[in-house]
């Protein structure tokens, strides 16, 4: 049964105060943009300060990264995008600006795929489209092909990173990725940022690389609202050597490395842009 609100007032006609019930999941303030922000909780993004608006903190609207993999991409006018991971739209928010003929944007986390149509309504992507689900499965069962892949904190969130590339690279033409990866030079044993691995490492082998797996949790951090990783606690970080040789393997042989960090509280992480060096299969 729903709860209920009390709204009190006076009865111009009788004089006497007066009790009427307001259902609870009803708002009852002036129609405006910010409370369909605060009625979802654990923002990360920030809006343009343009806009008006309290969210979070993250200035994620005007990113360097995906600048940067746009400069690599070259014009998106008349494109088809995917995003894995939108997280809040923010991202697809600077890829809209550039006009692509359309995005397909797949967000598997319920909180942010509500967050980002918020997003989308505030302001004003025009050509995107969000859905909730598993990005894998999309890339799995559609035959859609992309001109560019988006894919920016999401590697090093997936259970099975190196199937992952697989498939998205089987349906674009050019990918930017942003990660974390291990690295024992950058992240060596009496580093912190190794707290959360179990120390379980295993080797899978993907059109015929060997790749490393170094299996992570996350140690609760899903029970915050502001959580927003990967589907299953037990999750694997490639090492920074065997993406590259994976994506040389899968005919991705033109890489760009941008904004590496070592120091990276998170842990080692870089961008790469790599595009397709033989027809797409």
């Amino acid at each position: 049964m729903f709860g209920l609100k009390k709204l009190i007032r006076r009865d111009r006609n009788i004089g006497k105060y007066t009790t009427e019930q307001v259902f609870d999941q009803y708002s009852r303030e002036f129609p405006r943009h910010q409370n369909a922000v605060d009625a979802l909780a654990g923002w990360n993004s920030a809006f343009p300060p343009e806009v008006g608006l309290k969210a979070g903190t993250h200035p994620l609207f005007a990113d360097g990264r995906i600048t940067w993999a746009i400069s690599q991409a070259g014009s998106l006018a008349n494109k088809n995008v995917i995003e894995v991971g939108p997280l809040e739209g923010m991202h697809t928010y600077m890829l809209n600006q550039h006009k692509p003929r359309s995005i397909d944007a797949i967000e598997a986390n319920r909180g942010c795929f509500l967050r980002c149509l918020v997003t989308k309504e505030v302001l004003g992507i025009d050509r995107a489209n969000f859905y909730l689900g598993d990005a894998l499965r999309w890339l799995q069962e559609t035959e859609v092909h992309y001109d560019l892949a988006i894919a920016s904190g999401v590697l090093y969130h997936m259970p099975d990173p190196g199937q992952f590339l697989c498939d998205i690279t089987s349906r674009c033409d050019q990918l930017f990725i942003w990660t974390h990866y291990f690295d024992d030079h950058a992240m060596p044993t009496s580093d912190s940022r190794r707290q959360a691995f179990s120390g379980n490492v295993e080797t899978r082998t993907f059109s015929g690389i060997p790749v490393r797996y170094f299996e992570r949790g996350y140690f609760n951090a899903n029970e915050n609202e502001n959580f927003c990783g990967g589907m299953k606690d037990r999750h694997y970080w490639m090492h920074r050597d065997d993406i590259i040789s994976l994506l040389n393997a899968l005919g991705f042989g033109d890489i760009s490395i941008g904004q590496e960090d070592l120091a990276h509280g998170g842990g080692p992480c870089f961008s790469l842009f790599a595009k397709r060096s033989e027809p797409a299969r």
